[in-house]
């Protein structure tokens, strides 16, 4: 979705991507229940099974991200579309708008 011309598609698409990446992650840390992984004063290693605080930071630090970024272009097509009146990629290929080709800047 991220190739197509529409400028709601292509948010949609970023959207997935990053819904994607993080079921990767969870997938490849093969999250399980356990304990968490604080190591008592009594013992020299962890007990078995413990939960790995890893992918867990890694996935909320990049839902956080994705949000920011999804913010980002929310407010950059919403900003296209006021200016240029359409959403179609294709139509937005100048980098000119009309005001400004003709002069009333």
């Amino acid at each position: 979705m991220i190739l197509r011309r529409s400028l709601v598609k292509v948010l949609l698409g970023l959207i997935f991507l990053g819904n994607a990446g993080n079921i990767l992650i969870f997938s490849v840390a093969r999250i399980t229940k356990g304990i968490p992984p604080f190591i008592p004063g009594s013992a020299d290693t962890l007990a078995d099974p413990y939960a790995d605080p890893l992918p867990q930071a890694l996935i909320l630090t990049a839902i956080v991200i994705g949000f920011g970024t999804q913010a980002f272009a929310i407010a950059l097509f919403k900003k296209v579309y006021k200016n240029q009146g359409d959403d179609d990629l294709d139509k937005l290929r100048s980098t000119d708008s009309m005001d400004y080709k003709e002069g009333n800047n």
